[in-house]
């Protein structure tokens, strides 16, 4: 049936493959290698903050149990396990919280995906710094454009981005760092596309969600080592008219998306960080209330409403009734998100624990809140896929308007490499002292220098 059909885009596997297998460090613009690097930076951040949290710990138990060679480390906990046990269960802590950087027309989060497979290979069998960066940007170019690809389209099938494009982040990544030719890296992204998964009601409560990155950068690691061993894959996975990945889990392709500007147009750059530790659909809408309730000097008992309007994707994606399912719920949740920023002024990790998921007071802001689709964002297209336009009713009668279309830490308003790594100094602490957190911040900073990443992948070793 594969035959009678034709292709979406010919040769797009192979062109992908071809530039991932063939990029060096020379072809990377300064500009793209220093996003690398802060991505790097958070990627390290969020792997240490979620490496102790409940679902992590649960799988580092079952990983643990297995035995393995030892090979890399298991972040956090100062034991070791076999290379791809250790990239599950860090990948699984870096989206573990909620806080892992966001590339927005894909709907993927490259860093916790790419950083413990790219640090697990220095660890287990050396890399220089270069050769990182270079594997790095592999992974985010590959991936995304599978994701900008795939469209929403694919979300809202009920597939979670990043168990599912980020399996070819993870085999990108980890195809370059092997050093895999053009047509073995084809091979990998072939088998990579049949083993990523991951289901969108997860995000209601289930702990599984945040396995879907760590499953993601296992079978993309794995896709990688069985292509160089000469076990093949679908070779024309993502433009294939029928079983492909694109036509099968979009069903609606964006297929110029993959290749259109290959190696000059740079979607590493288009990522952007999480300055809360929830959904990013939410973020504008928790940048909007905080605007207006600072500006204004209102507490939740000044307010009477609030209205969100948001986009059609947004609005699937976190206005659904909250009920107190767990932490992973209330992070996926505009309602508790909103109400939050109404009582206690800000959305901080703190406001994400359990004491606060059934908080009354909580529970009876909510009330106050509506949050609809709003035709005229749909209108402004993907680029507008976050935005959010908010009226707060105060008690007294007035009201306060405030629009925001590009939440803060986006590229589009960026924050500086100085909230970054004050965002890493607040994951990791408790976790690092902070002279490794400081040593840290230097070694990744030059990183590009680096023949050795032993001083880093040693500071992770010992963290705790």
């Amino acid at each position: 049936m594969t035959a009678s059909l034709p292709p979406l885009l010919p040769d797009a596997t192979r062109d992908l493959a071809c530039f991932a297998a063939g990029l060096r460090y020379e072809d990377l613009p300064k500009a793209v290698i220093e996003r690398a690097k802060l991505c790097l930076l958070d990627g390290i951040g969020v792997c240490l903050h979620g490496a102790d949290l409940p679902w992590t710990r649960i799988l580092r138990e079952v990983v643990l149990a297995e035995g393995g060679d030892g090979r890399a480390s298991i972040w956090g906990s100062g034991a070791t396990a076999s290379l791809a046990k250790a990239v599950l269960v860090n990948s699984t802590a870096g989206h573990g919280f909620e806080m892992d950087d966001i590339h927005k027309d894909s709907v993927l989060h490259p860093n916790s995906i790419v950083t413990p497979i790219g640090l697990g290979f220095a660890e287990a069998t050396g890399v220089s710094g270069r050769d990182l960066l270079t594997a790095v940007v592999a992974g985010y170019e590959v991936g995304t454009r599978v994701g900008n690809a795939a469209t929403t389209q694919l979300f809202l099938n009920g597939f979670h981005p990043q168990g599912t494009s980020g399996a070819f982040v993870a085999a990108a990544t980890a195809g370059r760092l092997l050093g895999l030719d053009a047509g073995r890296m084809q091979h990998a992204l072939g088998i990579a596309g049949s083993l990523g998964s991951g289901l969108m009601a997860a995000q209601e409560g289930a702990m599984v969600k945040r396995l879907h990155a760590g499953r993601a950068a296992e079978a993309g690691l794995q896709a990688a080592q069985l292509a160089e061993r000469g076990f093949t894959g679908i070779p024309d996975v993502l433009e294939a008219g029928y079983g492909g990945f694109l036509s099968t889990l979009s069903g609606k392709p964006d297929i110029a998306r993959l290749t259109e500007g290959l190696g000059t147009t740079w979607e590493t750059l288009a990522v952007g960080y999480k300055m809360y530790p929830s959904v990013t659909s939410i973020h504008a809408a928790l940048d909007a209330l905080k605007a207006i309730t600072r500006r204004h000097g209102l507490t939740a008992a000044d307010i009477a409403r609030i209205q969100a309007g948001v986009g059609h994707m947004t609005h699937v994606h976190t206005a659904w009734d909250y009920k107190p399912a767990g932490i992973t719920a209330a992070q996926m949740n505009i309602f508790f998100g909103l109400a939050t920023i109404a009582l206690h002024g800000d959305a901080t990790a703190e406001a994400y624990v359990e004491a606060r998921l059934q908080d009354p007071d909580l529970l009876r802001f909510m009330q106050r809140i509506e949050v609809f689709e709003d035709e005229a964002i749909d209108a402004r297209g993907r680029a507008a896929r976050h935005a959010c336009r908010m009226e707060v009713t105060a008690v007294s009668g007035e009201r306060f308007i405030e629009d925001v279309f590009d939440r803060r830490g986006s590229p589009e308003n960026p924050v500086s490499a100085a909230e970054i790594e004050a965002k890493f100094r607040t994951n990791t602490r408790g976790r690092l002292p902070d002279a490794a957190a400081d040593r840290l911040i230097a070694l990744v900073g030059r990183v590009e220098a680096l023949d050795s990443l032993a001083g880093i992948t040693g500071l992770l070793a010992e963290a705790r």
